[in-house]
């Protein structure tokens, strides 16, 4: 990786080219499919696939201003980026036909292409030029111990920001009652497994987000404010999902305000543990977990809205902002070079 620090503070032309290929891809496609988020939606079609697909964008957006921007490096991982592209194009045009041949086939057919394109990308991965390729595009493993201590703190601070919750309501969160199952052998088995064979749409958000854009904000605003504004930038980005599928129009406002909170507050905490480890596989299998065990542990389904009043948007901010903002005192986002 580039160490980043504060001596050179604006873009170089390169890197606004790269930065306005992200955001065309990364945006451009998430809000061309919102419209067909809102056709679904009007239409109480099923529209499963567009969220899992919009997961995708950012790393594909990262892989493309890379492909036309650096063609001459040798050790960018054309193998891995253009097969990760390939599935992509597959994921986007099985939701597309999803909303226009609505069929319950659609999402095991989605499992299946999302299982082997993971198990292709590990191999593309493996493949690649060496150590050094790998690791001149993140995706190296790094800091092995740190990194687990990283994952284990995030999962104490899921459990705490819960309990939290439960207290500001007149509650006691009963842990074995809610966690019981989730840290069972055969679930904590299951969460293993499934990354494996399901880490793409992960690792499709966070390549773009904490890989690329993240160190880029904060060469050019700084270590904590460009931290805020990717969460922002992040929260913003998920405003279709807000309005269509999350919630409903009536409450999509406030969802919004909700995911904008989640996504300023949570980015913290994976940016901190993003650059303790320098290491793009944390804050992807902490996104991973957050997803799934709020699944698990919270009688989740698939279908549920998020009718959030401004009650609870406020509850959001300060239940997130105690758990997760707590983390802009580290020295990581006072004294820490960027990473990019």
């Amino acid at each position: 990786m580039n160490t980043f620090d504060k001596t050179h503070p604006k873009f170089t032309s390169t890197e606004k080219k790269q930065l306005m290929i992200f955001a065309a891809i990364a945006y451009g496609v998430t809000f061309i499919m919102g419209v067909l988020l809102w056709y679904g939606y009007k239409r109480n079609i099923d529209t499963g696939i567009i969220p899992l697909a919009q997961m995708f964008y950012p790393a594909a957006g990262v892989m493309v201003a890379y492909l036309l921007t650096r063609k001459g490096d040798k050790l960018l991982p054309k193998r891995f980026f253009l097969s990760y592209l390939i599935i992509t194009g597959i994921v986007i045009l099985a939701a597309i036909l999803s909303i226009f041949l609505p069929s319950d086939g659609w999402k095991t057919g989605l499992n299946s292409i999302l299982m082997l394109g993971s198990l292709l990308s590990w191999l593309m991965i493996l493949l690649e030029a060496g150590r050094e390729s790998r690791r001149a595009y993140g995706l190296n493993k790094k800091n092995g111990n740190t990194s687990v201590f990283c994952v284990v703190l995030f999962i104490v601070l899921y459990v705490l920001r819960l309990a939290l919750i439960y207290a500001l309501q007149g509650e006691i969160l009963d842990v074995k009652d809610s966690f019981g199952g989730v840290f069972s052998f055969a679930n904590m088995l299951s969460l293993f497994v499934n990354f494996f064979v399901a880490f793409l749409p992960f690792f499709g958000e966070e390549y773009g987000w904490r890989y690329y854009l993240q160190p880029l904000l904060q060469k050019r605003f700084g270590l904590v404010k460009g931290v805020l504004l990717l969460g922002l930038l992040w929260g913003v980005w998920h405003s279709p999902l807000n309005f269509f599928y999350y919630s409903t129009p009536e409450y999509g406002v406030t969802s919004l305000a909700g995911q904008i909170i989640t996504c300023v507050t949570l980015g913290i905490f994976m940016a901190y543990t993003y650059m303790k480890t320098e290491n793009i596989w944390v804050p992807v299998i902490i996104h991973y977990l957050n997803n799934n065990m709020v699944a698990l542990a919270e009688n989740y389904t698939e279908n549920q809205k998020q009718m959030l009043g401004w009650q609870e948007v406020a509850m959001l901010l300060v239940v997130n902002g105690i758990i997760f903002g707590c983390f802009l005192a580290s020295s990581y986002f006072r004294k820490q070079k960027t990473k990019g």
